[in-house]
């Protein structure tokens, strides 16, 4: 037997040419849920931050076109500018805005934006990812397939928020509270992450102020 190999073709006598096809596996189905349900959803497990080291998830990478010149970071703010900058050689960004949602503010230089991770590296580490390898780490860090895993803000909010979870840190901006705990909760879905007991409380505390609000997430490859 021929291991993840489907045929395509039957082989018999000799000059016959026989086709094998991989047998590639369908990608995974959108899934849907109620907020409340999808934060039930999250495996809750204790966390720990032992072994942590930020260099183990390696950012920025060449992004999801090596060829255009701009790494991850460069092409979400290409991605979410509100008007578009003029994108120059070595993916220098000239002129255009962005909206950082964390403070409601609007941002017309790309040098005052940091782009930050929805689920922080560190928390990322403590809610399973420690047990990845290396490369899972990085698609992770350079995850372009949901834009809820990166986001462009402003580089204030986003070192007001550093690594904490939505039980110590939300944003300033109150109107996008409901944005972001289910934004946090679409991507803890999508990489299969865990939730610690104080972070589900907080989370489902939250939701009650958020009706009818629906997260859909593709589970990571």
């Amino acid at each position: 037997m021929i291991n993840h190999l489907t045929r395509a073709a039957a082989c018999a006598g000799v000059g016959t040419v026989c086709v094998l096809a991989l047998a590639v596996p369908a990608p995974a189905a959108a899934q849907s849920l109620p907020l409340d349900q999808a934060i039930a959803a999250l495996p809750q497990a204790a966390e720990s931050h032992a072994g942590y080291d930020p260099t183990k998830f390696r950012h920025w990478n060449a992004g999801a076109d090596p060829s255009d010149g701009c790494d991850t970071r460069g092409e979400v703010l290409v991605a979410e500018a509100v008007s578009a900058p003029t994108v120059e050689p070595g993916c220098r960004l000239v002129g255009g805005t962005w909206w950082s949602y964390y403070d409601a503010g609007e941002i017309t230089s790309a040098a005052a934006l940091d782009v930050t991770h929805t689920v922080p590296p560190a928390e990322a580490w403590e809610s399973g990812a420690s047990q990845w390898t290396a490369e899972r780490r990085e698609a992770y860090a350079n995850d372009l397939g949901d834009p809820r895993t990166l986001t462009a803000v402003s580089a204030a909010s986003h070192r007001s928020k550093g690594d904490q979870d939505p039980a110590h840190w939300l944003p300033s901006n109150t109107r996008a509270t409901c944005r972001y705990i289910a934004e946090w909760t679409a991507v803890k879905l999508r990489w299969r992450f865990t939730a610690d007991r104080d972070e589900r409380q907080s989370l489902s505390q939250l939701a009650e102020s958020c009706p009818n609000m629906t997260v859909t997430f593709t589970p990571a490859p």
